[in-house]
Order: structure tokens, then C-alpha cells, then sequence
């Protein structure tokens, strides 16, 4: 069931952007040069409640979209699918770029599974202002806002003003398969130690078996140097940084390099046919984000493991230092500050994050309190996964590192074109780190930021 906030939230929406629309009366596309209504934190467009809002979604998130068009038939709605910024390809923003230069067409809401696109959505772009609305300067209802779990909206946060509201939290936990474990007579691994040691004693004695894969560009950057404190990707002001000969880089380059070599590290990408062929049964443990849940082990396409057989344990870490571990993406959802139909919008946001279908639809860790509630104790009476997890859930959603950056390029695009190209040619990761830290500083020169290399 929806929060019992939700109607009245929308109501509130409502009246604000009726009431604004009579006083103002604002041209459909804004300029950053007119006045910013105190009430929204934005220029809105003239309103219309029977405009059509346009969504733009992934195939993952087109469900909940076509559900909301089926619930709510009086909202006129066009739903289009697109790549969702998936590995940093940068669709997202060289679209509305393009719409920001026409001054027309741009869509009402867009998901996009980068969280760092928030650094250029919330900027005016060639006097146009930002495609970001602004959500917490009187549009959206602040009690709707504060069901966030805390922390999830942080990274769609610029200087107090939230522009995105997050779909899911995507933390990085490790994921097991207790009937190899037991198998094999192993202990799950707490350190990124253990890990390491797990994978010479597994691959001495049971070759095949793997303890996770690097063929996917968010897994090498988020899963492992996010989760190890790598410092590869850091953004303080305007200045990045990247530093592969911190301790932390080093150790963990050295750690994935040597789990490639004994073979418990693959290249394949997990979403991959040859991945789900050779190794689908062959996972002893697997660091992973949140939402391997749905999109992994419960996915019919992938692993589609037994019931029972999989379990999720807290992050690891290394010994003696803090536990943190790493954030693989957690959509987010934005709201156009160009939209006819700004109410429409309102639903639609409040829908996809707080509604009983997002309950129900959700295939990783929902962003929204209640709704991650309602998910877990559902995953827990199921009895689909074993051990703690709603506890390692938790932990892992309160233990994401702070130190990771948020520039508006992503860290995988340098992965995919310098480290994955070179473990298919069987070169270790360390003979490219300075490489891959170079393209880092290039790219964020080319857009705009100051460099420093450490």
C-alpha cells in the first residue's frame, strides 16, 4: 500500500503548480535569464494537466512505468525506452543537449542509472537552465522527500538543493553459495585478505570455480576499487584527482591481478551467455551490488539460482581498516524543470519509489524507506536467500565509502577502454594503471574540471 502521505502530497503539488501557473503564466521554454519563482526554485512552463508527459526509461524500469500508465488512466502518458546512460555512455545528457539547443522537446521525466549525472543536470547549459528540476524548494512535498532512507539522496544533492530522487540503493555486499561453501568445507570471507587467500586455496584445489568476474566495467571501478578505498576517482570543488599509487590502489590491483592469474577471477562479463554457460553453478562468492538479487540470482536469464543455495554477507574490507565497501549505481529518477505538466510528473515519481507496484517490481534494494521495508521482509518470508539478509542489506547501505566523486563523467568508460581491452590480451592490470589514470585525467579536463595527480 502507498504511504498515506501520498494523496495529500499530490494535491499539495497540485495546488502549487495551479496557482502558479494563473499568477505567472510562464512560456513553455524557460530561460536561465527569467525569474525563478521563489515557490518551485525553478522557471516553470505553462501548465496544462491534460499534456502527455514523455518517460524515458531502461528495459528494467519499463514495467513500473507501463504499471503507473495502467493505474492511472487519466494521466496521458509516452513511454520510451533507451539505454539508461548504462555505463557511462553519455546518452542522457548529448540528448537533452540537443533539446536544450532547439529549445523544445525535451522529456518530462528520465531515469538514468548514473548517479553522477546529477553534475550536469543541475546546471544551466547555453542559457538555458537546468534540465534538473529542483525538488525541494516547494515542489515536491517535504514529508515525501524525508521518506528517503537517509543518505540515498545525497548524491543528487548540490548545495542543499536535491535535483533526483534515487530508485534503488545499490551497495556492494558479498554474495555466496552455501552449498559449495559447504561443500568445499570454506568460511565465508570477511577481509579482502580472506578473499584473496580463499581464491589460491579454491583454485589449487577445485579449478573452475570463481569467486567473482572483472569483465564488466562497474565491477572493476565500484565493486572493487570503490569498495577497497581506492582514491582512482575523487572530486573535491572543482579539482579531481586520481591516484593509483595510494596503498589502497596498489593493494587491490595487486589482489585482482593475482585472482586472474590463478583463474578465480574471470573476464567474462556476468551478463554475458559464455558467464551464465561456464560458470552459472560455478560461484563459491561473488562481491556484488544489492540488486544482484533480482537481476542475477533470481533472473531466469542469468544465474536463476536454486532457492536456498545463495546468501548475502556483509561487505569485506581490509583488515584493520574501516568498514566501507562500494555503491554500484542506484538509479535516479529526474524530473524535467521544462515540463508542461509538472503535477503528472509529481505522481509519476511518487509512484515509481513509494507505490505498492515498486514493492513489488523492485529487483535490488528500494531507495525509499517504506518501500525497502515492504521488499525485505518479502525477500525474508520467501526464503529465497539464506544467512542475515536483511542485516547485511543494512550494513552494506549505511558502509558506502564517502571518498568516491561525483564529476559529470563516469569511471567506467576509461575501464571499458583501457583495462578491459588489455585482460582480454591476458596484460595485468598494473602494466595499464597509468594508462587508465591518464584517460581519468583527460576526460575530466576535457570537461571543465582542474587536475591533480597524486
Amino acid at each position: 500500500m502507498a504511504p498515506q502521505h501520498s494523496q495529500t502530497y499530490i494535491r499539495t503539488a497540485a495546488a502549487t503548480v495551479i496557482a502558479l501557473t494563473g499568477a505567472l503564466a510562464l512560456s513553455a521554454c524557460s530561460s536561465a535569464t527569467e525569474e525563478v519563482d521563489s515557490e518551485l526554485g525553478f522557471v516553470a512552463a505553462e501548465q496544462n494537466p491534460d499534456a502527455e508527459i514523455t518517460v524515458w526509461v531502461d528495459a528494467a524500469r519499463e514495467p513500473i512505468a507501463t504499471a503507473f500508465a495502467e493505474e492511472n488512466p487519466d494521466i496521458p502518458i509516452s513511454i520510451e525506452t533507451y539505454d539508461g546512460n548504462a555505463g557511462g555512455s553519455g546518452s542522457f545528457q548529448t540528448r537533452i543537449a540537443l533539446f536544450d539547443q532547439s529549445g523544445e522537446g525535451w522529456p518530462d521525466v528520465v531515469f538514468s542509472s548514473q548517479t553522477n549525472d546529477t553534475s550536469w543536470a543541475a546546471k544551466e547549459n547555453a542559457g538555458v537552465q537546468a534540465f534538473a528540476a529542483p525538488l525541494n524548494q516547494g515542489y515536491l512535498d517535504e514529508s515525501y522527500l524525508d521518506g528517503f532512507t537517509p543518505g540515498a539522496l545525497d548524491p543528487m544533492t548540490v548545495d542543499g538543493t536535491v535535483y533526483g530522487v534515487r530508485n534503488d540503493l545499490a551497495p556492494v555486499l558479498l554474495w555466496y553459495n552455501q552449498d559449495l561453501l559447504d561443500e568445499f568445507g570454506y568460511d565465508i570471507p570477511e577481509t579482502w585478505e580472506e578473499y584473496e587467500e580463499l581464491s589460491d586455496k579454491l583454485a589449487a584445489e577445485h579449478p573452475g570455480y570463481i569467486l567473482g568476474s572483472v569483465g564488466d566495467s562497474f565491477v572493476g571501478t565500484y565493486v572493487y576499487y570503490w569498495g577497497a578505498q581506492a582514491p582512482i576517482f575523487q572530486l573535491d570543488g572543482n579539482t579531481f584527482s586520481s591516484d593509483f599509487e595510494d596503498p589502497y590502489s596498489v593493494a587491490m590491483t595487486d589482489m585482482l591481478d593475482h585472482m586472474v592469474d590463478n583463474g578465480t577471477l574471470v573476464t567474462d562479463s556476468i551478463f554475458s551467455a559464455t558467464f551464465v554457460e561456464n560458470y552459472a553453478d560455478k560461484i563459491v562468492a561473488m562481491p556484488g551490488p544489492a540488486w544482484y538479487a533480482g537481476a542475477i540470482f533470481q533472473n531466469p536469464d542469468n544465474v536463476n539460482a536454486p532457492a536456498g543455495t545463495i546468501g548475502a554477507a556483509n561487505p569485506l574490507y581490509w583488515e584493520g581498516e574501516d568498514q566501507v565497501t562500494g555503491n554500484v549505481g542506484g538509479g535516479v529518477w529526474y524530473a524535467s524543470s521544462h515540463s508542461e505538466n509538472l503535477d503528472a510528473v509529481a505522481a509519476f515519481l511518487e509512484y515509481v519509489t513509494a507505490s505498492e507496484a515498486a514493492v513489488e517490481l523492485a529487483t535490488g534494494l528500494p531507495a525509499y524507506q517504506s518501500t525497502a521495508d515492504s521488499w525485505l521482509a518479502g525477500q525474508a518470508e520467501s526464503g529465497f536467500f539464506l544467512g542475515d539478509f536483511e542485516g547485511a542489506m543494512s550494513t552494506a547501505a549505511s558502509s558506502v565509502w564517502s571518498g568516491w566523486g561525483f564529476p559529470n563523467f563516469s569511471p567506467e568508460v576509461a575501464y571499458a577502454e583501457v583495462v578491459v581491452p588489455a585482460l582480454a590480451e591476458g596484460t595485468p592490470i598494473a602494466d595499464v594503471t597509468a594508462d587508465w589514470q591518464e584517460r581519468y585525467l583527460n576526460e575530466a579536463q576535457i570537461n571543465g574540471y582542474e587536475t591533480a595527480q597524486r
